[in-house]
């Protein structure tokens, strides 16, 4: 008999076991409680804990209480949602939506409001299935087995998405009688789904579950109008052109008639953008100041540039202020956790000069902009732009700490008009499986950080967690305070970023602890069908991130 040798890197432990062992068998090596164990990460490869062994490992758990953990804890609760809403309403299925919080917002196929006695019944059939404790199993399934499945499923959606596949075996979840395309690892067990609830809310219903790090606290809901407004209306958009999942866009790629898909999307955007910057118009007799936040990578330069545009076809005048210009220098910049300069902080930048800054506009004086230089971590107050408020004149600053009342305290509110941006995809991958909107700005990002800045895709994905959780500290909590909301996503631009993020992310080695998301990334664009490039306009948000922009940064 072969046998392997299997090096556990949590507990330093060494143990040879038969070829096509499978990682359940060998749990107890890990030194963890099995109920604390959401998937196995092999030779840096996240798997589920039903994986066969085949080659020499080192293999380490991935834990329900870790950002890769609670993915598969979100993703297993979506695949029960659909076997319970597939028992209890067999001729009307559920759809996912987006994000919301700590929480996925789901409709009915049909459109049809759901009561709550259904949201009730569907409650009820999810906790029924976590105490039968299921198995969740995978396996592969012939393509021409896949097709027929879903078809007669009617899951049309997922049928459109194998279009773009081309390999004679598909790998599926299985449930009991219930089988789902795999996309991501799964627990292998439903009892382990002890903490989640559903709520209904607006048209739909909430699937709601534990923050990061949380165990099995639910927080309480906060709700976000003016992100899900963006959100739905984008949702309905994409249903009225006939793109709502990845199935459809592979279908306009293939037929060739992308090219006025992406004109229609483009245009849709920057009349959005243009309904923005009349609103602001409306009060410019008030307004001094537009202030843009967002988190990384969601276009926020271009959309400040565009702006500038929208603006000055109403007759004002728009003044760009970077806040970059207003960092204090390494010296005075405070130290985070692990004693390295804390640039996301709000008190890295010098607050209280840009406040005495703005003070001096406001009263009608001319001012001179700091400029900061990065390679000295360093800021002069002198030789930068001269500027002055006049008739029609207003201010756009863009940064992390835009939205945050606590960087202008001085300005009076009714004097600000605050935008959050994000890229808030509405596309999904079929009816159960979403598309994260952090996985759209993390492949922007990459793509970014090699064509501009020399960094490869491991050294983008090693600095991703600590962006997101600086976006979590200081953006996100002050999105609600906005005035408006604009969505940068654009629903072809994965794509475009595939034909970029691919060859990046296969040059990450399985030496290099990134090479567990490079594989999912990886997985993730194997479902789309590429756009080439040049058939992006030079002014697109994209742009930013792909080089070639008509606009200079």
């Amino acid at each position: 008999m072969n046998t392997i040798q299997i090096n556990f890197l949590n507990t330093q432990k060494t143990v040879s076991c038969a070829y096509g062992t499978k990682a359940l068998e060998l749990i107890e090596n890990f030194g963890i409680p099995a109920d604390q164990i959401a998937g196995v990460k092999v030779n840096n490869e996240i798997r589920p804990l039903g994986t066969s062994l085949l080659v020499n490992a080192s293999v380490e758990p991935v834990l329900l209480d870790s950002p890769e953990g609670a993915m598969i804890y979100r993703r297993t609760l979506s695949f029960i949602l659909a076997i319970a809403a597939s028992n209890i309403f067999p001729n009307d299925g559920v759809y996912v939506g987006h994000s919301l919080g700590n929480s996925y917002y789901y409709t009915f196929s049909s459109g049809d409001k759901p009561k709550d006695s259904d949201v009730e019944k569907l409650a009820q059939e999810m906790q029924k299935l976590v105490k039968e404790n299921l198995h969740i199993t995978f396996k592969y399934i012939s393509y021409e087995e896949a097709v027929k499945l879903f078809k007669e499923n009617n899951q049309t959606d997922t049928a459109l998405l194998l279009e773009q596949r081309s390999s004679a075996r598909i790998k599926v979840n299985q449930c009991g009688g219930y089988m789902d395309i795999y996309v991501q690892p799964l627990l292998e067990k439903t009892g382990l789904l002890n903490a989640f609830e559903l709520m209904p809310y607006g048209d739909g219903f909430l699937l709601r579950f534990p923050g990061i790090g949380k165990k099995n606290i639910i927080d309480p809901f906060t709700d976000e109008p003016q992100i899900f407004n963006v959100y739905s209306d984008y949702k309905n958009w994409g249903k009225i052109v006939g793109v709502r999942v990845v199935g459809e866009l592979n279908s306009k790629i293939a037929d060739r008639t992308f090219k006025e898909y992406i004109r229609i999307a483009e245009a849709h955007q920057a009349r959005k953008l243009a309904d923005i910057a009349g609103k602001i118009s409306q009060k410019k007799d008030s307004l001094k100041i537009v202030l843009i936040a967002g988190p990384s990578s969601s276009g926020k330069t271009t959309t400040a540039k565009r702006l500038e545009i929208e603006l000055m076809v109403l007759g004002l005048k728009p003044i760009a202020i970077s806040l970059d210009n207003y960092y204090r220098g390494k010296a005075d910049t405070p130290k985070d956790e692990k004693g390295d300069p804390d640039y996301e902080c709000l008190e890295a930048l010098d607050v209280p000069y840009l406040n005495e800054q703005l003070q001096a506009l406001y009263r009608g004086e001319e001012i001179t902009l700091p400029i900061y230089d990065f390679k000295t971590s360093s800021r002069r107050e002198s030789g930068g732009k001269k500027i002055k408020l006049e008739n029609n004149t207003i201010l756009i600053v863009e940064g992390i700490h835009g939205l945050n009342d606590a960087l202008t305290y001085s300005i009076d509110r009714s004097t600000k008009f605050k935008i959050y941006i994000s890229a808030l995809t509405q596309l999904n991958l079929d009816d159960h499986n979403r598309i994260p909107t952090s996985d759209n700005r993390l492949l922007r990002r990459m793509v970014r950080d090699s064509q501009f800045r020399g960094m490869d895709a491991a050294g983008t994905m090693k600095m991703w967690p600590g962006v997101q959780a600086g976006e979590r500290k200081y953006i996100f909590p002050f999105q609600n305070s906005s005035d408006a909301a604009f969505n940068s996503a654009l629903d072809y631009e994965l794509s475009v970023l595939k034909y970029y993020a691919d060859p990046l992310l296969r040059a990450v080695k399985p030496g290099r602890s990134e090479y567990a998301e490079a594989v999912r990334l990886l997985a993730f664009l194997e479902n789309f069908m590429p756009i080439p490039p040049q058939y992006v306009p030079g002014t697109s948000i994209l742009r930013e991130f792909i080089g070639d922009s008509e606009f200079k940064y």
